[in-house]
């Protein structure tokens, strides 16, 4: 077995380490082992990707041209960055908005009014930088929060509430609309999710649905209508957390006239760990797909002039990104869509102040990028596991090491290890051949390995 290169990094060291490359193969068979066998192959890799918020693409209007540029080249570039090719978009106000707002006037059921031009001044160049860099278009998921105040039972979009009856029509009109005024500016929106996190009532916009409101709204009213203008827009139901992923996905999925419309399940990692709901849902009904949605390092506070001391940027939060990647992708995620793909310095802007980390932030006053570590542990995978790879069956004997492989459309074979405890000496495996290797204590490395 050749190893065409390695890539690693550990806590408190530089990043992304290049180790000797084309090491040769042998392997202790008594060491703890990390085997992979390519014959058995699973879910098929449709990339990574962050979230064109207007915090995102107003944070990088603070900065100066070459700045901005940089973060989106950071993230988009194949050669000089992290090579997304996701991306997700909120329709109209979300909390990581400069204010509440929606595209029509107060009232207009008929939606005469629509009007996504706020969208121009900062979201849009931001997304269409983004394919410059890229070299090719997006799939962009979007997504709301809330509908419109007067849709609402609340005559608010904050605070949860629900959707009227009355405005289900128009209210699945609007995804159409919203569709087509993106259209017109040159992107094509790959999906829409029927809300942002429909399960929790948030001091933000946000939207209240049970599973059988949201399976309702699908099958009478989004879906036809979805389908009838836009038929190549995909669906995507749940789009919250994976703690009751199961109990949601199935009333809808379970529902053949609602099904024919949803391409599939999104998720998001806060509350819980439960990766294998992924693979429940999945054995439930496998032939429809499953996509990380959103996550990120919440900094929640309440305060405008919060300061951070030192648990923005931890190790850890690094670590969370890599053990959820993981876990993800081998329970049958197809990609995986980070949250804010910059924020300034203190985790905002955000109209409630609920203040996260991104990958990426701008410090406003030293005009320049900081690179938090999750940045680099996402790179682990983003920068090796191409666009089309299969994921490959894995077994690891040690509770704190963490890995997955993917062989490539080329035939390369990459596997991302992580570690989350002290140094520990192993044996990589792949189809019965092997070579010992080191993890250092908190680290992740990334093994490219060609079969001879």
């Amino acid at each position: 077995m050749k190893v065409l290169s390695v890539r690693s990094e550990k806590k408190d060291s530089k990043y992304w380490i290049q180790l000797p490359e084309r090491q040769t193969g042998g392997y202790d068979p008594s060491r703890k082992v990390i085997a992979v066998n390519s014959n058995q192959m699973y879910q098929e890799f449709m990339g990574f990707g962050g979230a064109f918020t207007e915090a995102a693409a107003y944070t990088l209007s603070e900065a100066p041209t070459e700045v901005r540029n940089e973060a989106i080249r950071a993230y988009f570039s194949k050669d000089k960055g992290l090579g997304y090719v996701l991306g997700r978009v909120h329709i109209h106000s979300c909390d990581f908005a400069l204010e509440n707002y929606t595209y029509v006037s107060e009232g207009d059921k008929e939606l005469e009014t629509f009007d996504i031009s706020r969208e121009d001044k900062w979201v849009i160049p931001m997304i269409k930088d983004a394919m410059v860099y890229a070299g090719e278009p997006l799939k962009i998921l979007a997504s709301p929060w809330s509908p419109p105040a007067f849709m609402k039972d609340t005559k608010e979009m904050n605070y949860g509430g629900k959707l009227l009856p009355e405005y289900n029509a128009s209210w699945a009109n609007y995804y159409v609309k919203f569709v087509e005024a993106m259209k017109a500016r040159g992107i094509d929106i790959w999906a829409v999710s029927v809300q942002n996190e429909p399960l929790a009532t948030q001091t933000w916009d946000s939207c209240i649905y049970t599973a059988e409101e949201e399976r309702d709204f699908v099958k009478y009213h989004l879906g036809p209508v979805l389908e009838s203008a836009y038929p190549e827009t995909k669906i995507i139901i749940w789009d919250h957390n994976r703690d009751v992923l199961v109990e949601r996905g199935a009333v809808v999925l379970a529902d053949k006239e609602a099904a024919k419309y949803v391409w599939g399940t999104g998720n998001h990692w806060y509350v819980s760990e439960a990766f294998e709901n992924l693979s429940a849902l999945h054995n439930l009904f496998p032939d429809k797909h499953i996509l990380f949605t959103e996550g990120c390092v919440e900094l929640t506070t309440t305060s405008e002039n919060a300061q951070f001391n030192g648990y923005l940027g931890s190790w850890t939060n690094g670590e969370r990104y890599g053990r959820n990647i993981i876990g993800d992708f081998n329970n049958w995620s197809r990609g995986w869509i980070d949250w804010n793909l910059v924020l300034n310095e203190k985790g905002g802007p955000n109209h409630v102040y609920n203040y996260c980390e991104a990958p990426i932030m701008y410090d406003r006053d030293k005009k320049e990028l900081i690179y938090n570590n999750s940045y680099y542990y996402i790179g682990h995978f983003s920068k090796y596991i191409e666009v089309g790879a299969k994921r490959l069956e894995i077994s690891v004997t040690n509770e704190e090491v963490h890995a997955v492989a993917f062989r490539n459309p080329n035939g390369d074979t990459v596997v991302v290890a992580q570690n989350e405890g002290w140094i520990v000496e192993m044996s990589l495996v792949v189809d019965g051949e092997g070579l010992n290797i080191n993890l250092p204590d908190h680290s992740i490395t990334t093994f490219v390995l060609k079969a001879e």
